[in-house]
């Protein structure tokens, strides 16, 4: 007799202590998503640092290719295989190096279009809020390159009065869809 597997299940929020946000929290947090996003299009990305904590932790990990039943552990843990795993001091140095016009990978510069959609935003006991966001991002590059690449993001969100955003992403991870990326470079921000 076949083995009967359980049915698949999203993965549980970080948070064990998390309840659907309000719609005004879920509404700002959802304009602050698409903000954020726009300034990395229009190449603001000193900008787009200013919605970053100074205590980011901004990673995707590698995913596998698994069957089934084994469904869940096709992300890698924290602490083994990264596509990046950066800081605010490392993503201000990806920035600086990008305002110099030196970095290869994206010179000329990517023209890109992030679409950020499926937004669910929970309340935290902590008063911060787990907002998670799917996306799809077109980038085309001199006269023939072109790119698409798709996945999930799972912010920690800070309330930030004092920032002109009102809100800073505390942790971010990006879950590529693809087991296998096949675009030249992960140059763009998420």
């Amino acid at each position: 007799m076949p083995e009967i597997l359980e049915p698949l299940v999203p993965d549980a929020p970080t948070e064990t202590s998390a309840w659907p946000a309000g719609l005004e929290d879920t509404h700002k947090i959802s304009r602050f998503l698409y903000d954020e996003a726009e300034l990395v299009d229009n190449m603001l990305f000193e900008d787009w640092l200013d919605c970053m904590h100074d205590d980011v932790d901004y990673w995707a990990p590698v995913r596998e290719n698994r069957v089934a039943r084994e469904r869940k552990e096709e992300f890698y843990p924290r602490g083994t295989s990264v596509y990046f795993e950066e800081s605010k001091a490392f993503l201000a140095q990806r920035v600086f190096r990008l305002n110099t016009h030196m970095a290869w990978a994206e010179e000329p510069p990517s023209r890109s279009r992030h679409l950020v959609t499926n937004i669910r935003v929970d309340q935290r006991s902590d008063g911060n809020f787990n907002a998670r966001s799917n996306f799809f991002i077109y980038r085309s590059r001199g006269e023939r390159y072109q790119d698409t690449i798709a996945g999930e993001r799972r912010d920690v969100i800070v309330p930030a009065p004092q920032s002109r955003y009102g809100y800073l992403v505390l942790e971010r991870e990006i879950r590529f869809d693809q087991a296998t990326i096949l675009t030249k470079n992960l140059s763009l921000f998420y």
